[in-house]
């Protein structure tokens, strides 16, 4: 059971968490391992802390580092019963004096190196989970604290540590699977790890719900559950599309195609793990417990072709034209290896007899690439692009979607689709300041004419 930020945002929340998890520890599913990620807000904090403090004003980390602690404190205060509390707070300023002791070696040095980083961004979940598990175990709960480190061991690749699952599966089964087996709940971190030196990593940014599918692979869990503040995956992102709803059931393929292509309910990493041992994922609401959220497995059929639109802002689209590709073999293995030998990845990728167009989102390569492109034939690039991912089940076999995603974009520049790659993804490329638009009027063909059929 991984909860989110804003799952523990303040003090009822807090109490919200623990009377879902008792609510689970009373079913037949038997105990639960509960991954926490920092209280809402508090990650970002943290590395703004570490900013300030790389640009040499130290008193200016320690006041905002002082205010992180005194919101935690009030936490504390508020659901941690008098006797505990000293002994609570104690603990905590183990962290927050330690992380006091590196923003000054920071300020110092006018530094701020990846580890540096992953020592004080990690610490947020450390927070949060010290105070429910003391909140757990004051409510009488049989909850024991694990710190993830001790489990998570990982690549000291800073900022985006690579988990060793072989390490991960056998510290599992001696430091967390004995304390399921004696009815206990095991309360654990989300996002940080360490190296086999015992150094702190991260697993990246949203790398509590990788850490929840990691864990749940290496116990054989019956489920993962993603305990947020939606109702599960939607048909859309609701900020645009008020008239969003949930999906009730969807499969692995096409909830990573929806994670990589925008829907932020979920990490794009996370499913990986879960696909591997066919563990389902339960997306669930904090804030409304009762609804049954979305339920990721290997086979789903809902009735229904389209089950989603998402959209990923920030590309840029790459076009190659080159007479040299006209019946030769090996032009497409050269553009690849341009792009490998930068370590740029490619999001879409559309081929024609003598031209290649491509979309990229990271650009810090992008004119290295570009004049090596140029050797090849003429190069042109476009930016501020956006990719719709409008994803459903066996494209290959159903008439008729293509054209009906034309009819919607009629009044919409299309610069680029992906059709035919996926049996379960049409992607489409349109300029940044058209998307919102042009999932608008997607969501109204696919989602409205269903709603009105049902």
């Amino acid at each position: 059971m991984k909860f989110g930020g804003t799952s523990v945002a303040d003090a009822s929340r807090f109490k919200d968490v623990f009377n879902i998890v008792l609510g689970a520890s009373r079913s037949d599913k038997g105990m639960p391992v509960i991954v926490l990620s920092a209280m809402t807000g508090v990650t970002n904090a943290l590395i703004d802390c570490a900013n300030t403090a790389a640009n040499g004003n130290a008193a200016a980390a320690l006041e905002k580092l002082e205010t992180i602690k005194q919101r935690h404190y009030q936490v504390v205060t508020e659901i941690i019963p008098d006797s505990s509390q000293e002994l609570l707070i104690s603990a905590l300023d183990v962290d927050f004096n330690r992380l006091s002791v590196l923003l000054q070696g920071i300020a110092y040095l006018g530094e701020l190196s990846k580890r540096s980083l992953d020592a004080i961004s990690g610490c947020g979940e450390l927070l949060s989970s010290k105070i429910f598990s003391a909140y757990a175990i004051s409510q009488e709960a049989p909850a024991v604290f694990l710190d993830a480190r001790t489990v998570m061991i990982t690549s000291d690749d800073y900022g985006k540590a690579v988990p060793n699952m072989k390490e991960l599966t056998a510290k599992s089964k001696k430091e967390i699977t004995p304390h399921l087996q004696k009815g206990k709940w095991v309360i654990t971190q989300g996002f940080i790890g360490a190296t086999a030196d015992g150094v702190t990593t991260t697993l990246g940014r949203g790398g509590s719900d990788y850490t929840a599918s990691l864990i749940g692979a290496a116990i054989n869990a019956d489920e993962i559950q993603i305990w947020t503040d939606v109702d599960g995956m939607m048909t859309a992102d609701p900020r645009l599309i008020p008239d969003a709803r949930p999906i009730a059931t969807v499969t692995f393929q096409a909830a990573s195609e929806l994670a990589y292509f925008g829907a932020k309910v979920l990490h794009p990493l996370t499913i990986k793990p879960a696909v591997e041992k066919n563990i389902p994922v339960r997306i669930i609401n904090t804030l409304n417990p009762t609804s049954p959220g979305t339920l990721i497995v290997e086979r789903a059929d809902n009735g229904e072709t389209v089950c989603a639109i998402a959209c990923k802002k920030g590309q840029t689209a790459i076009f190659i034209e080159s007479a040299k590709m006209l019946m030769a073999s090996g032009f497409l293995a050269q553009i690849f290896n341009i792009f490998a030998r930068h370590e740029t990845s490619i999001d879409l990728i559309t081929t024609s007899e003598v031209s290649v167009s491509l979309t990229v989102d990271n650009t810090d390569k992008l004119p290295q690439i570009e004049e090596e492109l140029k050797q090849l034939g003429d190069v042109s690039v476009m930016q501020d692009l956006a990719i719709i991912a409008v994803v459903g089940r066996n494209f290959r076999a159903e008439s008729g979607i293509a054209a009906r995603i034309f009819k919607a974009l009629s009044s919409i520049n299309v610069t680029m689709i992906s059709h035919g790659a996926s049996s379960i993804n049409i992607s489409l490329v349109v300029s940044n300041k058209d998307v919102e638009q042009a999932i608008k009027l997607l969501h109204a063909e696919f989602f409205a004419l269903t709603a009105v059929r049902s």
